[in-house]
């Protein structure tokens, strides 16, 4: 098939993103085309203001627009308790439950021998300096129950055990294998409440 230079370029940017085959990316590129000047730039506009507007929050490393980011301002929240979760989208998930009233601490990712993800690579370090400096009762781990979750969740119970008085894992009422970012809002509350000790 005969591509324009511009076209099979948009089309191989569209192939990186996550999820996204070779026919999504050509779809996605020839509804661009179908759409008003207006529109696309509307939506290269969202796309470089998202870029240039968000950092991370300098506490719990969750995306943000402000210096703080508005679960580390809320004094409603408990602070004493902290969920551990591998990505920011894991937190739209876990507030979606409504059941966690708690601070989180976003590590960025998850230990990763094959992809050359370590424990220094994650904001693990960052979250032990937290559990020094702040009362923290307890440290619910919610990382994903794939290998790299389960990875993760054993290092983070072996280095917390003895700085917390308690540290719990979510259940798997999450599928093995799953993210919790597509976990359904009961299933997600039913985890966290029938948390486990490690």
């Amino acid at each position: 098939m005969y591509l324009t230079p511009s076209m099979a370029k948009l089309i191989h940017e569209f192939n990186k993103l996550p999820g996204i085959g070779p026919k999504t990316a050509q779809r996605l590129a020839f509804h661009i085309i179908k759409i008003s000047a207006t529109e696309a730039r509307v939506l290269a506009s969202a796309i470089i203001e998202v870029k240039d507007r968000l950092t991370n929050c300098p506490i719990c490393y969750n995306i943000t627009e402000d210096s703080i980011c508005s679960i580390c301002q809320d004094k409603t929240r408990d602070h004493g308790l902290i969920c551990v979760v591998e990505q920011s989208s894991d937190i739209i998930a876990m507030e979606k439950t409504r059941a966690y009233k708690g601070s989180y601490h976003v590590l960025q990712g998850a230990i990763s021998p094959l992809d050359g993800v370590r424990p220094d690579d994650l904001r693990i370090n960052e979250l032990l300096t937290r559990i020094q400096q702040e009362e923290i009762r307890e440290i619910i781990i919610a990382t994903d129950s794939d290998v790299e979750g389960e990875t993760t969740a054993l290092y983070l119970e072996r280095l917390l055990k003895s700085m917390v008085e308690r540290v719990s894992r979510i259940a798997h009422g999450i599928p093995v294998g799953g993210n919790i970012e597509y976990t359904d809002e009961v299933t997600l509350s039913k985890a966290l409440e029938s948390r486990r000790m490690l």
